[in-house]
């Protein structure tokens, strides 16, 4: 359970007020464009600039580039007995396409069923200000504090990290947090079972392994066909690769959730779910079956992209394809190349090109933070499956773990499948009830993990701002 003494500063926040204020700071904040490409996260981070030095936090931007911004806040603890907790979260949102959605992407709108619109609804400027409005009321409790806390908000996470990859290079020894929240995990309906909630804390992200795969050929007329040309070769090792099969590889903290979820379910799959040797020999297939379970426990190699054609009746000497490739722990990029290698081998004129290389970096799910954020999941639902989770994306926690950094990915609210598809996609969008509730479980993880008080009682005056 979470520990009583430190948990109870939750009890003295006015709930009522809090949630508006949640709905009416996301709202606002939606309706700044931080759309990345081209980012303009400057705008997004004198919004929150202004509203955490109301609050008494200090405040320091960073520019990364020209209109692109990093914000970092500190909220100091007056006897710091613990290294600084990091809350984190990324300004910019995908693009967006307006003609596709039912309300405009960056209106904010809050409609008659109390659904927030807007890019970055769920990814993740609600994250942001479930963490913000927590580390805020931290501060109007006057909460005694055994480890500063600090808002840390980055541009480019959407792209190429450039945000974070700024802080870690100049700026991370002087913010000083060994333990980070960030985005990563989420409860989900039906992820696994139907009428199953499962809430996940990512305690890694796959690695990420972005490639360009070049084939070249003999260029000609598009009138005569020809099998050595670079089209017809790129077609032949996608088909190769295409042909690949999965190969599950499951991580021994991912029985923990399939524990968690077998608890939950009962009768013969629950058996089956909290026995590791009878999941690997008889649920594997299952697994298998669902894309989400499966990119949880393979390597994944995803065809996202072509390029090289320039004029319908030209073949061009040299085609390309982007591969997307996310790797779980344990795999190196060196790894997949040389299974990429092996089964293009065939097939003359193939190249690979790395845009990008993230191999997966693991934080350890023995630790207080994390364990703190499990128990506070686990009282808040109780109806739900919380367990460690191998995110099958790829995160700034990925630039950060390196650095010694513990990271886990909480997103406190729980939600169904179509309202998960909004990300990235169509008319994103988040219910106040899932905000308010997913700003009351933050507030509480970050008071068992940062507050003071260990088996002995606080004295939490009528009026907490007094003495």
């Amino acid at each position: 359970h979470p520990h009583p003494d430190r948990v109870a500063w939750a009890d003295q926040v006015d709930w009522d007020v809090a949630r508006q204020e949640a709905v009416d700071v996301l709202s606002a904040y939606l309706q700044i464009d931080t759309s990345n490409p081209p980012g303009r996260e400057a705008a997004g981070a004198m919004y929150l600039e202004r509203l955490l030095r109301r609050e008494g936090f200090e405040v320091s931007r960073h520019a990364f580039a020209p209109g692109r911004e990093n914000l970092v806040a500190r909220l100091r603890s007056s006897a710091p007995q613990e290294p600084p907790l990091c809350l984190m979260h990324h300004i910019d949102v995908a693009t967006a396409e307006p003609d596709r959605w039912q309300h405009p992407p960056f209106s904010g709108l809050v409609d008659d069923e109390g659904f927030l619109w807007g890019r970055g609804a769920i990814d993740m400027k609600a994250v942001g200000v479930v963490e913000i409005l927590s580390a805020v009321w931290l501060a109007r409790l006057d909460v005694p504090l055994r480890r500063d806390v600090v808002i840390v908000a980055v541009g480019d996470e959407e792209v190429d990290n450039g945000g974070v990859r700024f802080l870690a290079e100049n700026h991370w020894d002087d913010i000083g947090c060994t333990h980070l929240l960030n985005e990563g995990g989420m409860g989900v309906r039906g992820a696994l079972f139907d009428d199953l909630t499962t809430i996940a804390v990512s305690y890694t992200e796959k690695g990420a392994l972005w490639l360009k795969m070049t084939a070249d050929g003999e260029p000609g007329h598009g009138s005569t066909p020809m099998d050595d040309s670079a089209p017809a070769r790129l077609l032949q090792a996608l088909d190769a690769i295409r042909a690949r099969k999965d190969v599950p590889l499951i991580q021994d903290e991912l029985f923990t959730l399939l524990h968690a979820v077998g608890s939950q379910v009962g009768g013969i799959e629950g058996a089956v779910l909290r026995s590791p040797s009878l999941t690997k020999a008889l649920a594997t297939s299952q697994l298998l079956g669902h894309p989400l379970s499966r990119a949880m426990i393979t390597n994944t190699i995803n065809i996202t992209g072509f390029g090289g054609a320039e004029e319908p009746n030209v073949v061009p000497g040299t085609v390309w394809a982007h591969l997307d490739i996310r790797t779980l722990p344990g795999t190196s990029s060196a790894d997949m190349l040389a299974e990429l290698r092996t089964l293009t081998a065939g097939v003359p004129g193939i190249d690979f090109e790395v845009i990008q290389d993230l191999e997966a970096q693991v934080s350890p799910v023995d630790d207080p933070v994390y364990e703190a954020i499990v128990r506070n999941l686990r009282v808040a639902f109780p109806e739900a499956a919380v367990g460690p989770l191998v995110m099958p994306g790829t995160t700034d926690s990925q630039i950060l773990r390196p650095l010694g950094v513990h990271a886990y990915g909480v997103a406190p609210f729980v939600m169904d499948q179509e309202l998960l598809r909004g990300m990235h996609g169509d008319d994103e969008r988040i219910h106040r009830d899932a905000l308010g509730r997913g700003l009351e479980v933050m507030l509480r993880i970050v008071l068992d993990v940062a507050a003071h008080g260990q088996g002995r009682a606080l004295i939490i005056p009528d009026d907490p701002t007094a003495g």
